[in-house]
């Protein structure tokens, strides 16, 4: 269906806060113009990074038609668990469900781990009701202890609280009467109900969910507020929409509701960037690869669309069972530090220098051998065109630090010990491109690498060869991939209902009605959403599984007629396209019925990420220079050109080094480079040379 607006006719404002840098892209509609900005965050206040960035963009917001945010205020709460002080009323006798969690432990072997819930247990008060799994009252609500119980927790200063009832996905009548009650006492906005927020069974999923929820809701409510006054100050008039984990926007007028949904805001956002590059590159099926200076994340996108799942698990016992895009990640990026441990065998990561100290090559005291600094020793990098390095660092005192703590353990030179460090780097990032490739029955030799990130192009060729995938794509701009994904991201809610019905029983009815009511639900939501969009489009599945059986897979529901005959079929093809086997005497039985409204916006034009001004006539005038770069054991004499420099026709063989503002590319021997109409470089894989 389609709906047009009126069109916006100022920039476009894309601001993606990481956790050591924070990076704008402007795009001005009237004449495709971008300009970009790379800043320190301000972790203390991201608002203040956030208005930095657009001051070295030299942006006037008086021409600011709309400003789309991707930020990981939620995701760092979470992690470093600097949350709002939140309380859980729950059923009597469910008061430790939280804490109980699944059977499983925080490391596979050993006797012992460590976990912490988010709601500690003299802040969870159980009160009577009960439902059972159908949704019939078995023990009616005890409003008085509701009462009680949200006054006590007042009293012992809560500022959230979560109202999480068995089964209350079945017959949420008894948490909306409790979060009623407490509405009449509670002094801010911050009531999370289970359901509302999470409408499928697993009481400890639904329970995270939503304790997750509450304790960031007041923590990104105050960010939120903050950006937004700095924005009026300084002349915006426009809207600001919030990037979610999902890969969809939402406005900041609604986002404090489903505050959860923020957490994986910055990752899904590269996602989104490389599915739209990717799909106007003629290359829809990527694996996207996105290596920072902490952390490697890693995701699939088959035909244009990430994969995504409702079972993200951010850290141990920390399920988040909303939609986010499928990310893994890893504790390898660029200051991931590099060590012999007791057995004396090389490790990287997932210890990191940080930004502060940060690797050596930044001059600020870091004393640990880097991944970064491994690329720096072998030439990779050049010493004086660091970001953000004032002091380059003698590679000579570099190399003493590589052999004392890595060579001479390891008995090799520094060069060798510093070339170790990145192939153990690389076989750590293989794995985790297996876990949303080959885990999933897909082949990644299907598909190509999508490398973004800080310093994802200059090792994007030897993880492309681990794992047998034939070519390699870089984006025009790979340091900034995050803020062009809120850019191009669309608006987008998803919604979520359990039925737990075998499919030969389900009523085919009720599954009618519940796909209506998400669909009705989710565009009233697009269309409360003041911000322009071309069309709406709906998209239905269900999560389904074998009857008896714990996981579940995702089925898309046909768009025409939806019956029992459709979806036995739909889901038998996607259960033999995941484990190639066919089990037609076992029934299937329908878990969740989902839905995803999505309010698709304009679309831009991505030739302008480079400015074509800057772009030099011929392969040799974009050449800056040679220097000898460490290859398969020797110094090879390597040709250095300027990214921005590069004609659209360049054809590059490797090995050869491409520096630009925010990032280095690197093209190993034997591989081939060409650059296609919109600045992006293909790099063919050839034999290693």
């Amino acid at each position: 269906m389609k709906k047009k607006e009126t069109e916006y006719l100022g920039d476009l404002i894309g601001v993606d806060v990481g956790g050591t840098f924070t990076d704008l892209v402007r795009l001005d509609q009237k004449t495709g113009k971008v300009r970009l900005s790379k800043v320190a965050s301000t972790l203390e206040n991201q608002a203040f990074g956030v208005m930095h960035s657009l001051a070295e963009a030299e942006t006037n917001l008086n021409d600011v038609a709309l400003v789309v945010h991707g930020t990981t205020t939620t995701t760092n709460a979470v992690l470093e668990r600097k949350l709002s002080l939140t309380g859980l009323i729950t059923t009597a006798g469910f008061r430790d469900v939280l804490e109980l969690g699944r059977r499983t432990r925080p490391q596979a072997y050993g006797m012992k781990g460590h976990f912490l819930p988010i709601i500690p247990r003299d802040l969870r008060f159980e009160i009577g009701e009960r439902m059972d799994y159908g949704g019939r009252v078995l023990s009616p609500l005890d409003e008085c202890a509701v009462r009680a119980a949200g006054k006590r927790l007042l009293d012992l200063g809560v500022e959230a609280v979560v109202v999480h009832f068995l089964h209350a996905y079945a017959n949420p009548e008894h948490e909306l009467r409790a979060a009623e009650i407490l509405a009449e006492f509670w002094p801010n906005e911050y009531i999370t109900t289970g359901h509302s927020l999470l409408s499928e069974s697993r009481e400890f999923e639904r329970g995270v969910t939503a304790a997750v929820n509450a304790s960031v809701q007041p923590i990104l409510k105050r960010y939120i507020t903050r950006l937004d006054e700095e924005l009026a100050a300084g002349g915006y008039t426009g809207e600001l929409l919030v990037m979610n984990g999902n890969g969809g926007t939402v406005s900041a007028k609604q986002v404090v509701r489903e505050a959860a949904k923020t957490v994986m805001s910055g990752p899904a956002s590269g996602v989104i960037a490389a599915a739209y590059t990717g799909s106007a590159a003629g290359r829809p099926n990527l694996i996207t690869y996105d290596m920072g200076g902490t952390s490697t994340d890693v995701a699939l996108i088959r035909e244009g669309e990430p994969s995504v799942s409702n079972e993200i698990e951010l850290e141990y016992a920390m399920p988040i069972h909303v939609p986010m895009v499928d990310v893994r990640t890893i504790g390898a990026g660029g200051g991931s530090i590099a060590k012999v441990n007791d057995a004396g065998l090389l490790e990287v990561g997932p210890q990191s220098a940080g930004a502060n100290p940060g690797p050596i090559c930044y001059g600020l005291g870091g004393s640990e051998p880097t991944i970064s600094d491994a690329n720096l020793l072998l030439g990779r990098l050049d010493v004086n065109k660091l970001k953000s390095v004032s002091e380059p660092v003698d590679l000579d005192h570099i190399r003493a630090i590589f052999q004392k703590k890595l060579g001479d353990p390891l008995n090799v030179d520094s060069e060798t010990a510093a070339a170790a460090v990145l192939q153990v780097a690389i076989t750590r990032m293989a794995g985790a491109t297996r876990m949303v490739s080959v885990s999933l029955g897909e082949d990644p030799r299907d598909f190509s690498l999508f490398a973004f990130g800080g310093a994802g192009p200059m090792h994007a060729s030897a993880l492309a060869r681990e794992l047998g995938i034939p070519e390699v794509l870089v984006p025009a701009r790979p340091g900034i991939t995050n803020a062009l994904g809120c850019i191009v991201a669309d608006l987008k809610h998803d919604f979520v209902r359990t039925i737990n019905s075998p499919l030969n029983l389900a009523d085919m009815q009720e599954i009618a009605a519940i796909l209506k009511a998400q669909r009705d639900e989710g565009l009233e939501l697009i269309r409360q959403e003041p911000v322009s969009i071309e069309e709406t489009r709906v998209a239905h599945s269900l999560d389904m599984q074998f009857v008896g059986q714990t996981h579940i897979l995702q089925v898309s529901l046909p768009k025409d007629q939806i019956n029992r005959e459709s979806i036995q079929l739909a889901f038998d093809e996607a259960y033999f396209g995941r484990f190639r086997v066919r089990l037609p005497e076992i029934r299937a039985q329908i878990v969740n019925i989902k839905t995803t409204v999505t309010g698709r916006r304009a679309s831009i034009c991505l030739d302008g990420l480079i400015d074509p001004a800057g772009r030099a006539r011929s392969l040799t005038k974009a050449q800056i220079g040679t220097r000898p770069v460490w290859f398969n054991g020797c110094w090879q004499d390597t040709q250095v050109f300027d990214r921005e420099a590069l004609p659209l026709d360049a054809k590059i063989k490797g090995p050869a080094v491409l520096e630009q503002m925010d990032t280095v590319v690197l093209i190993e021997p034997g591989d081939e480079a060409v650059s296609d109409k919109d600045g992006n470089i293909l790099v063919t894989l050839g034999a290693a040379e």
